[in-house]
């Protein structure tokens, strides 16, 4: 028979549960107000008050308290080598599936870090920016795989990371238009020495390729994982497909427009087939298992709350 406590000895994590997790910055305030959560929360999220401040004020507290860490570290490092230099940006990647709400905890983690005096000045970019443009995805067939790893200019987006985690005054990333489903002509987004740089994505969390020594996610220096049930994934995608084709699909501009007229049924169809030929076979043959090199685990359960988290041990 299995002992459970020695399966727990031997993971990598030291799991929290919700109430615990909550109790770790009682007295923290970094109160929103109900505009400013509005306009941080994504299509279909159910972010709340509450799971601010029992969830996302702990985490930015620990973010910051990395941060701070990490920095002091590297000025006592340059000291030893009796070298000048600045410290670099501390640089956050989170990742997980479509329709997981990673995009929406990347927005209100920028904005709680922000508010904490070591870290006032926090940057968002997401991996969008830097998939190749639909007409090269479709030069190379692959147009059907967009958002799988190699749907991405992968060597862009390293030398964007390299070059903030280098210290550089100003770098620029390409803007991604979920309207016109493809990048933006002549728009970037410009990073200017952060203290801390979020980089949110799909697969940023992949290894190096094969042939490759280094990967982006090898710039990290603490990585979160978005995590669900797959089934639950699956219905938040179908609400999400619903809510948008009733949404930002019926704009003629909208690559998506021809789906604006589908009736109810077709709709629900649609968004079932898409997840099922695109996105939950890159959710299990790419994303997934990238979770277990997180630094933290966030596990969401079927209402979009966070339940556990999972804290890679020191």
């Amino acid at each position: 028979m299995s002992d459970p406590h020695a399966a727990r000895d031997t993971s990598p994590f030291d799991e929290i549960d919700r109430q615990q997790w909550a109790s770790l910055a009682p007295t923290t305030a970094h109160p929103l107000t109900e505009t400013e959560l509005v306009q941080l929360r994504g299509l279909g999220d159910a972010l709340d008050m509450r799971e601010v401040a029992e969830v996302y004020v702990p985490l930015s507290r620990l973010l910051s308290l990395y941060a701070v860490g990490a920095r002091e570290l590297h000025q006592a490092t340059r000291s030893f080598l009796r070298e000048p230099g600045e410290h670099t940006p501390f640089v956050i990647g989170v990742a997980g599936s479509v329709a997981v709400g990673k995009s929406t905890i990347a927005r209100l983690l920028r904005e709680l870090l922000s508010r904490w005096p070591d870290t006032p000045r926090v940057e968002r970019v997401t991996t969008d920016g830097f998939l190749l443009p639909t007409d090269e995805l479709v030069r190379r067939g692959i147009l059907h795989r967009k958002g799988f790893p190699e749907s991405y200019d992968r060597r862009a987006l390293l030398r964007f990371v390299a070059r903030v985690k280098a210290g550089a005054d100003e770098v620029r990333a390409p803007v991604y238009s979920h309207l016109s489903y493809d990048r933006v002509p002549d728009a970037e987004v410009i990073v200017r020495r952060p203290d801390i740089l979020i980089v949110e994505g799909l697969n940023v969390l992949q290894p190096p390729n094969a042939g490759a020594s280094l990967a982006v996610s090898d710039l990290f220096d603490f990585t979160i994982y978005v995590d669900a049930r797959t089934s639950d994934i699956a219905q938040w995608y179908e609400e999400r497909f619903l809510a948008l084709q009733r949404g930002a699909f019926t704009d003629p501009r909208s690559y998506f427009h021809r789906y604006a007229a589908l009736s109810p049924d077709e709709a629900v169809d649609k968004a079932r087939e898409i997840w099922r030929e695109i996105n939950e076979p890159n959710l299990v043959q790419n994303i997934l298992p990238t979770r277990a090199r997180a630094s933290l685990v966030l596990r969401k359960a079927s209402d979009h709350t966070v339940e556990t988290v999972l804290l890679r041990k020191i």
